[in-house]
């Protein structure tokens, strides 16, 4: 396959203006390798000490660099060459690293999936991407083998895991005989804006779509973000369960503690006790994750039973963290959380209370160094300090859709990327996030974020979870429903209803309490915990039909 065709990207018209303004980005090579960077330059200093944790295992930064560069030689072995896709469907295990650093070290392009695509989602990623090789957990092979009809362009398949004899029966390659190749390799530069990533979007609004990262965003994101929000050093390890296919764990697990000689903590899959026992049993000093993921800690976890001492401070993006959330955890485990908000368009965080290191709870925080962030109206004019508006931005990284310029024309103006948010900002640049545009509630002329609304219900003694949406009415245009999930052993009834809404009113405005509020068993969420309001707007929908 090689090189990529141009038609491939969207058109300079069509594209974000990029710009660098540290001076740490403008000194980025014209070609270079970010795996030699990221990886075999730091293992050159630091290769004795850890790189990567994983349970019980400890691989030093000198065992990475060998195994990444076996496989490297087993890739090239089965004919991946410079351009070509390669197709990784693994949680967060110490084979998703090393592939994915092979892959680009022999200037191949690495395509990280969710290992929650069914066969539909992996067909039209793979074929889309035209990946020629798949890299597969033996976990996780079924919905390939579903999926292989329709394949169109892999030649091969690998196996991680599984028993080596039955996996050469089914005609696959086992990770085990990549690992056979020689310790050495040769790393291929690439051109500074060569793609070398694809990050597929979560498909929660059809099918995954995908977004291009060039050569130069590893390091945009760790001498940018990693350096002057995160401060990391090789004292470091940062740990979390955001997966290698998201935008967020691609850039904490895969990228920033390689720069700096730092460690990664590793986690398949979140659950608080597992979380818990990785912060304590590797010294994890920044933990990432998912609001969720804090919230199911504060229920689960007592802060005695664990040592949390190694912790500098904890990160959170993805939802709103919510101004509860934020002082509950600092109540209970005495540690500061900076929230941030990035897309996976934009490859990572771009605002975050790490900036300043300064939270006001309930906002996100502010531009991160080299980004510019501002709130225009509806006629993309700057809205004052206080007023709701929609967020655009542009850095150093920006929108790029794969064979999509019908979704780039929607995602960028003027040079601008339109994030998708409806936020508003106060007189020193803080952002309060109210709402992704497709959730904003618009009700008798007002326009209405919905996560005020769950933050305000969720503080409810009687309340596990919320989620709030606009359904239609014929004289406000929509009105603001509540799906309530109770704690256990708390009897639904409509006395309680009523409760909960005098319960908000001096919590939010009066204009903005639920009109409506249904009990529900659970919310629907997906795997990393975040609330798909477009299934609870479908299944009012549904109910009308």
């Amino acid at each position: 396959m090689g090189k990529i065709p141009e038609s491939y990207l969207p058109p300079p018209e069509l594209r974000p203006k990029r710009i660098y303004s540290l001076d740490e980005f403008k000194k980025i090579p014209q070609k270079f390798n970010s795996t030699e960077v990221l990886l075999d330059q730091t293992a050159a200093k630091y290769g004795d000490k850890v790189a990567v944790y994983f349970d019980d295992q400890r691989i030093t930064y000198k065992q990475l660099q060998a195994s990444v560069n076996r496989v490297a030689n087993g890739l090239k072995k089965l004919g991946v060459e410079e351009g070509d896709r390669v197709f990784l469907r693994m949680p967060n295990i110490p084979p998703a690293i090393v592939c994915n650093f092979a892959i680009i070290k022999i200037g191949g392009v690495s395509l990280p999936t969710s290992v929650l695509f069914a066969r539909t989602e992996i067909s039209h990623v793979a074929n889309l991407a035209e990946a020629k090789v798949m890299i597969v957990a033996a976990a996780m092979l079924g919905e390939v083998e579903a999926a292989k009809p329709d394949l169109k362009t892999v030649k091969t398949i690998v196996v991680v895991g599984g028993d080596e004899n039955e996996v050469r029966a089914k005609g696959y390659i086992p990770y085990a005989d990549l690992m056979k190749n020689p310790d050495q390799c040769e790393a291929v530069k690439r051109d500074r804006m060569d793609v070398s990533v694809l990050l597929f979007t979560s498909g929660t609004t059809g099918l995954p779509k995908g977004t291009a990262h060039f050569m130069e965003e590893s390091l945009i994101v760790a001498d940018g973000f990693g350096k002057y929000c995160w401060e990391v050093t090789d004292k470091d390890v940062i740990g979390g369960p955001a997966p290698i296919a998201m935008a967020a764990g691609y850039s904490t697990v895969a990228v920033i503690p390689f720069r700096y000689g730092a460690a990664v903590s590793l986690i398949p899959r979140f659950d608080p006790v597992g979380m818990a026992k990785n912060i304590q049993n590797h010294k994890i000093t920044i933990m990432s994750a998912l609001p969720t993921a804090y919230r199911k800690m504060l229920v689960d976890i007592n802060p005695k039973d664990y040592d949390f001492s190694s912790l500098r401070f904890c990160t959170g993006g993805g939802e709103a963290l919510t101004a509860k959330t934020y002082l509950d955890w600092k109540e209970k485990f005495g540690l500061e959380t900076y929230e941030g908000l990035g897309t996976t368009e934009m490859m990572f965080v771009f605002i975050s209370a790490a900036v300043t290191k300064k939270v006001k709870p309930g906002w996100i925080g502010s531009a991160c160094p080299g980004y510019v962030v501002r709130v225009v109206n509806e006629n993309f004019e700057p809205v004052k300090p206080g007023e709701v508006g929609k967020m655009i931005a542009q850095g150093p990284t920006g929108t790029i859709y794969w064979r999509d310029n019908d979704k780039q024309k929607s995602a960028v103006k003027d040079g601008w990327c339109l994030a998708g948010d409806v936020v508003t900002m106060d007189e020193l640049g803080n952002v309060q996030f109210l709402s992704r545009e497709d959730d904003l509630i618009k009700s008798s002329g007002y326009r209405i974020g919905p996560e005020e609304i769950e933050e305000a219900l969720v503080m409810h003694a009687s309340v596990a979870d919320a989620g709030v949406v606009g359904v239609p009415d014929p004289v406000m245009g929509q009105k603001t429903k509540a799906f309530v999930v109770l704690k256990a052993g708390v009897t639904p009834t409509e006395e309680l209803k009523k409760e909960l809404v005098e319960f908000c009113k001096g919590k939010i405005a009066v204009y903005k309490l639920p009109r409506e509020i249904e009990f529900i068993d659970a919310m629907p969420r997906t795997a990393v915990g975040k609330l798909l309001r477009r299934m609870l707007r479908q299944q009012e929908i549904d109910k009308a039909k």
